[in-house]
């Protein structure tokens, strides 16, 4: 069976090893959404200390649908030289690169966007406080094609592919969540209709990207709030994601957030990549609080999943993949 270790290769990408390092919001960026020195050094410190693949923190795809302040954005051609700069250091050190690319949508603070947020329906989100109007559908094909041209204009900065990120009740996530839909359109009801705009969304991506770069997705796989998307539908999604062309899911949890909180034991969100890896061929990736060398291994030697996303280790100690490949035995 592969290791922690053994590189992989994903619809063309090929990466040296299965330990990656997940996005993480880092508030580098300016005012305008650009990449900065601070975000080169952060990112190229971890690339050299040996990590496979670095997913960029999530990236706001139009000025509507942005989250914060210091927070990378995608929405303009003016910031893809900068991002270039970025892709070429990450490239550099031998480590592929994606970027996550995102829209808030109710979760988009009116501070911030100068605009009441807007979603799926008229309910605020955990840890929200405004009360978001429902989108139009006119507004939800805009914001369809603002996927696309964000994902081209990361594809033109060099980036080895994009992940669309529909988890932590952000936009994707809030349309496929039933807490959140409550739509009675053709965007809101069943499963397949609340799956709609992330349907929409990875068909006008995959457009934009072409055949040869393989599309990532980040699965809030239970919403872990009574009313939510289940660990049970969320199986049901992840055969439609990958229907549709989605090339790796990319597993996390909580409506409101990544779970951090609530829990503390290794490998936390383990078992819900383990369920949807049941019911998917695509590669799988899998995170929670994961910090020891042979827990890493052996969850990808035992096919719980097939590669290892490590956070908050990566942040606190760069050098983790030489540390872990030297426990192992591994020579890299």
């Amino acid at each position: 069976m592969p290791g922690l270790f053994d590189p992989i290769i994903i619809r063309g990408l090929s990466l040296k090893n299965r330990l990656v390092m997940p996005p993480m919001a880092t508030g580098m960026a300016t005012e305008g959404g650009e990449v900065t020195d601070r975000h080169i050094k952060h990112y190229t410190t971890r690339a050299r200390g040996g990590v496979g693949l670095i997913i960029i923190e999530h990236t706001y795809i139009s000025e509507d649908g942005k989250l914060s302040n210091g927070q990378l954005g995608l929405y303009d051609d003016k910031l893809i030289p900068n991002l270039k700069r970025l892709v070429k250091a990450i490239h550099d050190e031998g480590t592929g690169v994606i970027i996550q690319i995102n829209h808030s949508g109710a979760k988009a603070p009116s501070n911030i966007t100068g605009k009441p947020p807007a979603g799926p329906w008229n309910i605020i989100l955990p840890n929200c406080s405004e009360t978001p109007r429902p989108l139009t559908i006119p507004e939800i094909k805009i914001i369809v094609v603002g996927f696309g041209e964000a994902a081209c204009r990361a594809a033109e900065a060099g980036f080895d592919s994009v992940e669309l990120h529909g988890a932590h009740g952000f936009l994707l996530g809030q349309f496929l969540s039933p807490y959140t839909n409550k739509r009675n359109d053709e965007y809101g009801g069943n499963l397949t209709e609340r799956l709609r705009f992330p349907m929409e969304v990875i068909q006008e991506v995959k457009t934009r990207l072409g055949k040869n770069m393989p599309l990532f997705y980040r699965l809030g796989a239970d919403d872990m709030i009574e009313g939510g998307l289940t660990c049970e539908e969320a199986k049901l999604a992840a055969q439609h994601l990958e229907k549709v062309g989605v090339n790796v899911i990319d597993i996390s949890g909580g409506l409101g957030g990544a779970g951090r909180d609530r829990f503390t034991e290794q490998g936390y969100f383990v078992p819900l990549a383990e369920g949807i890896k049941e019911v998917v061929k695509v590669p799988v990736i899998g995170v929670g609080n994961i910090t020891e060398p042979e827990y890493a291994d052996r969850i990808i030697r035992q096919r719980k999943v097939d590669m290892v996303a490590v956070g908050r280790i990566l942040l606190s100690n760069p050098d983790f993949p030489r540390q872990a490949a030297q426990k192992l035995g591994i020579n890299i």
